[in-house]
């Protein structure tokens, strides 16, 4: 072999074995960085919603014992958790029967309720504009100033004013049937209001109860 053969070949090994070098300690982490953060994120995602599922559980379970002691549907009830942000879902129709979420929808809470952070302040005096956490007992249907809306009756003292308050359940055009987290949605004077579409379904559960559904808002 010929000294600038040789030269040739040593010069091809040495290009090689830089290239390797390269590749494992600049390319390759960076592509591991890249695929870290949506598995991250993948992982935050059901973290937060095994979180909502073990709240609804333990307010389900609650409800299915308060309904079968003082006379109210033993089939459903309506759970709102007011620790999710107003663009996500946090309306849910709970089948006690088959322990599951049967429909869920977005719901808005009282223009009184906003603080500067992502808390919410809750309230039961009149004017507050404020949601009130709690219990409550839905009434007769009606037709009111925004169409179809259902009194409802406050059972803990957190909410005992809610009929006196005027705060009822009713929908509202304003209100869409899709989530838009990170956005947030409409807000109410204290009433959790729905879209007119989430609430013909829930028209339509009311209406087949022998017996009063139960609200329960909670945080």
């Amino acid at each position: 072999m010929t000294l600038s053969r040789r030269i040739l070949l040593i010069s091809f090994v040495l290009l090689a074995a830089i290239s390797s070098f390269g590749y494992f300690f600049w390319v390759r982490p960076a592509v591991n960085k890249r695929t870290s953060v949506p598995v991250k994120a993948t992982s935050n995602r059901e973290s937060k919603s095994r979180e909502v599922l073990s709240r609804l559980r333990l307010k389900a379970a609650s409800a299915k014992d308060f309904v079968r002691t003082h006379g109210f549907s033993q089939t459903r009830c309506f759970l709102v958790d007011m620790r999710l942000p107003s663009g996500m879902k946090r309306f849910f129709v709970y089948n006690f029967r088959k322990d599951t979420v049967e429909l869920s929808g977005l719901v808005t809470h009282g223009s009184g309720s906003e603080t500067d952070s992502t808390d919410l302040l809750f309230s039961n005096r009149p004017n507050s504009y404020c949601t009130s956490l709690g219990r409550y007992k839905i009434g007769k249907p009606y037709q009111g100033a925004f169409g179809l809306a259902y009194k409802l009756y406050g059972l803990d003292e957190t909410n005992d004013k809610a009929f006196d308050r005027a705060v009822v359940l009713h929908g509202h055009s304003c209100v869409p049937d899709t989530e838009v987290y990170p956005g947030t949605i409409c807000l109410s004077l204290g009433c959790p209001t729905v879209s007119p579409a989430f609430l013909t379904h829930l028209q339509d559960y009311l209406d087949k109860s022998a017996a009063p559904v139960l609200l329960w808002i909670y945080y």
